[in-house]
């Protein structure tokens, strides 16, 4: 099952359920070291949670741009495919684009958009605009 994430009738696709469980516990057991949702409840708890409203687009922007800051000084190597079970790995393995060069530029979706772009754009977009939310949807 694929998941996306949606902005009114736009629907950017970002690949398996799996995938974005990946990016989300990625940052939280690198970046948050008292638990999910302790530096960034607006990304990992709102968004990962389903919904953002538009009131917090500015935080959520706020907060991907550290996310993504942190990120750039860690190496790929440091992924964590699943937070509660450290030893499962991606299914690619350590075979990557020669182009990743850290976790900020790691998440990479189905269509080959960076992950953390395009949640900039939706929450510049969500910020700015009149949509009430962004939305991880599932197809």
């Amino acid at each position: 099952m694929g998941v996306g994430i949606q902005l009114g009738n736009i629907t950017d696709e970002i690949g398996t359920s799996a995938f974005l469980y990946a990016f989300f516990s990625t940052i939280s057991g690198n970046l948050e070291p008292d638990g999910w949702g302790s530096r960034f409840p607006i990304i990992m708890n709102k968004l990962y949670g389903g919904t953002l409203p538009r009131e917090e687009g500015a935080a959520a922007l706020a907060e991907i741009r550290i996310i993504q800051n942190e990120l750039a000084h860690l190496s790929p190597g440091k992924v964590i495919w699943s937070l509660e079970d450290r030893a499962l790995q991606p299914p690619w393995g350590n075979s990557i684009s020669t182009d990743i060069n850290s976790l900020a530029n790691y998440f990479v979706t189905a269509h080959g958009r960076d992950l953390i772009g395009i949640l900039v754009e939706v929450f510049e977009e969500l910020d700015g605009g009149k949509e009430a939310c962004a939305k991880i949807v599932s197809y």
